[in-house]
């Protein structure tokens, strides 16, 4: 398998099935797609803090992980802390609060994400759960 790159600018268009969004300086990310190499996964890499997802794409990313905005988000990061986060209620009603906050200080949103072919998504911070975004 071809492995494609396409760092920036985000194209849709030239997305293939799988797509990993990663932070160059986190080791989980370099991580996950060293494993995606080894494994010879054809995959798009999007730089989310330079190409930074829409409010729209973090509401499809849930959906495909099937996870809520605060379960994706990085509480102890400094802007986390200025915006109060962890007094925000977690429900229904606040979900676009968050969603907006990820989308506003992309530096919150967990990482890596990889969507896999089938549709869904996983938080690759594990050899395992990148594996299983393999397998799907």
């Amino acid at each position: 398998m071809t492995r494609v790159v396409n760092e920036f600018p985000h194209a849709p268009d030239t997305v293939c099935g799988m797509e990993i969004w990663i932070n160059p300086a986190c080791s989980k990310c370099r991580s996950a797609i060293s494993l995606l190499d080894a494994e010879g996964a054809d995959y798009t890499v999007r730089r989310y803090l330079e190409d930074v997802p829409s409010a729209e794409e973090i509401r499809e990313v849930l959906t495909r992980l099937g996870l809520e905005p605060w379960d994706i988000t990085r509480t102890q990061e400094a802007a986390a802390k200025e915006l109060g986060l962890k007094d925000w209620p977690r429900d229904e009603a606040s979900r676009e609060r968050w969603v907006t906050a990820l989308a506003e200080h992309p530096k919150l949103i967990q990482r890596p994400i990889i969507t896999a072919d089938d549709g869904t998504a996983v938080v690759g911070r594990t050899d395992e759960a990148v594996r299983d975004a393999l397998s799907r």
